[in-house]
């Protein structure tokens, strides 16, 4: 059939008239002259999987190209690792923006695509969008998440770590150097007494938690007399009121008597009734004296427990902060909410599944000059520990000032440096952004940004996870740890401005002390 119809094609090309031909062969020229062709000429060229040709470290970062369909994973000297990728098809784009590994499952199967395989998958989002094997055709083609090559995603899923930043770029950027004066510079005599001293504060929470459960056994004792003692007032109450009644019904019939004989009767019932009334009410005021004793203890006692459980959250907060004060520190400072606000990762695994739980004690205003100017987004990330101090890099993925002019304009709160600044070690990073967080971030993420300029389908189509069960009391996360669903940002496509107004707070005031 191929052979016939190629030879039917031919016969006929040879009764078209020359001029007609050529005419045709023009309009063709032209038709591959238009957009599409222009489409393809523009894609870039092919993407290899690749590995840097030398002793590499520690990954410390990806960053996903979506113009270049690319992913390039870095340690601290550089590239290691580089394949090609495919994201999100339009409409359904995989979000720009700041994310984070929360999650990694070697055989996770999807369940929004009809269980659809995705194997060796980091999860970056909790409402969906990961770091896959998966199949390539060479141009975006998933539901917005990142596929990468299957083999490539099976060598990288040991290597990677929870909370290594994933930066999903529109261009091709790479990190470069960068210094800065207004920067972390870590005390080695700090970063010394961390030990020590979390050794200390780990045994004052341990001795604030015997207190407390202690003071908390004694309240609990005590409210369970006073409800004892409660009952018996009102049973003296109750016996008192029945006698008065009885003496009001007595005095009645005496009133009525019409013989000497039953008024003696009367009265002499009376007399008894009376002395009842009288023990009664002698029972009941010393009762009462008793009771308001008593019930002065139990409020002394609850109080005390009280006083006892905030002494406990404290000691436990101290004691937390001192264990994280030399894990890597993120700090993420927003244009919009005019906030700085800064995290670390416990390494605890959160209690209702999945992650683990980030550290979320620090919040406070930021200052930034000409805050109606955009500063664009910029991930800087202290790759390693040099001699002069920590060394850094830059990633800038959105359009803004430079990263240097960017620092410039911002003044971070001085009680914010000295709680985190002596202790920064290698991973720290900071993130200076024009966006809100994300209502992605929450106690089981890093800090999620996402740039509100670029197509967002693949990452609004998908439910945000604000029915994540945040635990807001008992002793898990009750020290520093919630949800911190930022709801200022709108998740809307790229028609909708940046928003701003009043920040509403998500994490706790700065409070004296250390990290």
């Amino acid at each position: 059939m191929v052979t016939r119809s190629s030879a039917a094609q031919t016969t006929a090309a040879r009764r078209v008239p020359g001029s007609v031909l050529s005419v045709v062969v023009t309009l063709a020229a032209l038709a591959l002259s238009g957009p599409a062709a222009t489409a393809r000429q523009a894609r870039p060229a092919p993407v290899t999987e690749a590995t840097a040709p030398r002793a590499h470290g520690e990954p410390i970062m990806a960053i996903v190209s979506i113009k270049a369909q690319k992913v390039t994973f870095y340690d601290a000297e550089g590239w290691i690792w580089r394949a090609p990728v495919s994201t999100g098809v339009t409409g359904r784009e995989t979000p720009a923006g700041v994310f984070a590994i929360i999650e990694k499952d070697k055989d996770h199967h999807s369940t929004l695509y009809d269980d659809a395989w995705m194997p060796n998958m980091q999860r970056i989002t909790w409402n969906g969008v990961a770091l896959h094997g998966g199949p390539l055709p060479g141009y975006a083609a998933s539901h917005g998440c990142v596929r990468m090559p299957y083999g490539f995603a099976e060598k990288l899923f040991d290597r990677t770590w929870i909370g290594m930043r994933v930066i999903i770029a529109p261009g091709d950027v790479a990190p470069v150097e960068f210094s800065h004066p207004a920067w972390f510079v870590p005390q080695a005599a700090a970063l010394a007494a961390v030990p020590s001293r979390a050794a200390t504060l780990g045994r004052e929470a341990e001795d604030a938690a015997r207190s407390a459960d202690e003071t908390k056994t004694a309240a609990t004792a005590a409210e369970r007399d006073a409800k004892s003692l409660k009952a018996s007032l009102r049973k003296l109450e109750q016996a008192k009121a029945r006698t008065e009644a009885d003496l009001k019904m007595i005095d009645r019939k005496l009133a009525a008597a019409k013989t000497e004989e039953a008024k003696a009767q009367l009265a002499d019932a009376r007399q008894k009734l009376a002395t009842q009334a009288s023990d009664a009410a002698t029972q009941l005021d010393a009762a009462k004296a008793d009771a308001a004793a008593k019930l002065a203890a139990v409020a002394s006692t609850k109080e005390a427990a009280k006083v006892a459980a905030a002494r406990k959250a404290d000691a436990t907060k101290a004691a937390t902060d001192a264990q994280l004060a030399t894990e890597p520190v993120s700090v993420y400072i927003s244009r919009s909410t005019q906030r700085v606000y800064v995290r670390r990762n416990t390494h605890k695994p959160a209690r209702d599944g999945g992650g683990e739980v980030f550290d979320t004690s620090i919040e406070a205003p930021v200052e930034i000059r000409d805050p109606e100017r955009p500063i664009g987004t910029h991930i800087f990330t202290a790759v390693a520990q040099g001699n002069a101090g920590l060394r850094w890099t830059a990633v800038t993925i959105d359009d803004g000032d430079d990263a240097k002019d960017a620092l410039d304009r911002i003044t971070i709160p001085k009680e914010v440096l000295d709680r985190i600044a002596p202790t920064a070690v290698p991973r720290s990073s900071i993130i200076v952004s024009d966006e809100p967080l994300s209502s992605e971030t929450n106690y089981r993420t890093e800090f999620v940004a996402v740039l509100s300029n670029q197509p967002q389908g693949g990452f609004v189509t998908r439910k945000p996870t604000t029915n994540v069960d945040v635990v807001a009391s008992g002793d898990e996360y009750d020290d520093g740890f919630g949800n911190v669903f930022q709801r200022s940002w709108d998740g809307q496509p790229i028609t909708q401005p940046r928003r701003r107004g009043p920040p509403p707070t998500y994490f706790r005031p700065v409070q004296p002390g250390w990290w």
